[in-house]
């Protein structure tokens, strides 16, 4: 890339940008992270309030998963939307992070098959019985992935209009938008996987019924909310919770295709691929794209090089997640080349509002020599 070029690209990270209906003032997005600070109950609490509005200069903040019901929560302490309870829990949210100017989208995401009975106190569901790989996080700490049951075929749609319901109930509490998680191994991508999902009906086999659980929780929440306020968050080829995909290019570009039919506000795509393929499944995208650089929990986060690189080969936006931990500042920082601060890990889960509200803005040292 030429100077002149890089210098444009800069730039472009902190220009505005046209999404459906909202004006965003630079084309930094907080990428969706679980912090686990929901009460029991699933309700939004004041201090979520302070950490979203904390860090609303960002162009748009997309909320760490929200479980559209009971049998979709996958982790303690995660907060929910499907009752009034939480639907007016996140009013404080919505409005602490408009009154501070931001734009936020709720991330509605149904674990599927990666939760525990003694989470929900329920058995969880997938398109098959057939385990996640690994241990799930429970009250109680870390257990084995239970077998979930099968789902019936009538009982699949229930769960896409399950995101469309949570949908209608974000933008009754303020939300400006709705994000599903169709990425990371939940259920989603769980119907779009190739070894979690060996279904012999309509939402299992070949591409064309894979990729339809998805297609119709997007109708039904465009359906619900309006395009404009409906993206949707996927993983390309990636292995979270043990999925695989065994045909990254054509489950994707066929799924891309019928979810530009219904005029998405975006799609957030994950770079769990290798990046020629990624840039086919740009141009196969003709929409708005939210593009996360670096692969999730891997030992990269995403930086101004990679949001660079990213704005000069296709994307409209780049979404930050571990940056923006311990970074509440982050657009000021990437504006005026502070150093991005690392976060404590030990943190991330815990609760409490150590490593979470406790994070300042970068003090910048001035010289008062004479």
């Amino acid at each position: 890339m030429t100077t002149s070029a890089t210098s444009a690209t800069s730039s472009a990270l902190l220009t505005g940008y046209r999404l459906g209906e909202l004006t965003l003032p630079n084309r930094v997005v907080m990428a969706p992270m679980t912090r686990g600070r929901a009460t029991a109950d699933g309700l939004a609490t004041a201090s979520m309030a302070t950490y979203y509005a904390q860090r609303a200069t960002a162009g748009l903040i997309v909320t760490g998963g929200v479980q559209p019901s009971l049998i979709g929560q996958s982790n303690p302490g995660t907060p929910g939307l499907y009752t009034d309870e939480q639907t007016a829990s996140w009013r404080q949210v919505t409005a602490a992070v408009h009154a501070n100017g931001g734009r936020i989208f709720a991330q509605l995401m149904h674990g599927g098959r990666v939760s525990h009975p003694d989470t929900t106190g329920l058995r969880p569901v997938g398109p098959s019985a057939v385990p996640a790989t690994g241990d799930v996080f429970t009250p109680t700490g870390p257990q084995p992935a239970p077998v979930p049951r099968a789902l019936e075929t009538d009982e699949v749609p229930e769960h896409a209009r399950s995101y469309a319901e949570a949908a209608r109930r974000a933008v009754d509490a303020g939300f400006d938008g709705v994000e599903l998680h169709g990425a990371n191994g939940y259920l989603i991508s769980q119907f779009l996987s190739s070894n979690a999902n060996r279904r012999t009906d309509r939402y299992g086999g070949p591409v064309r019924n894979r990729i339809r659980f998805a297609v119709e929780a997007a109708t039904a929440t465009v359906e619900a909310v309006g395009a404009a306020r409906t993206g949707i968050r996927l993983s390309p080829g990636g292995t979270f919770w043990g999925v695989a995909e065994e045909d990254v290019l054509e489950l994707y570009t066929a799924l891309l295709g019928e979810l530009a039919g219904l005029g998405l506000a975006y799609v957030h795509l994950e770079a769990t691929t290798d990046e020629p393929s990624l840039l086919a499944l740009r141009r196969a995208w003709p929409g708005t794209l939210i593009m996360n650089p670096v692969l999730p929990l891997g030992p990269k986060q995403v930086d101004r090089e990679a949001a660079d690189h990213w704005l000069g080969i296709g994307a409209e936006l780049i979404s930050f997640g571990r940056a923006y931990l311990a970074n509440p500042d982050l657009v000021e920082r990437l504006r005026t080349g502070a150093p991005i601060a690392p976060a404590d890990e030990a943190t991330y889960y815990q609760g409490g509002d150590r490593g979470y509200l406790t994070y300042s803005a970068y003090q910048h040292t001035v010289d008062q020599r004479p």
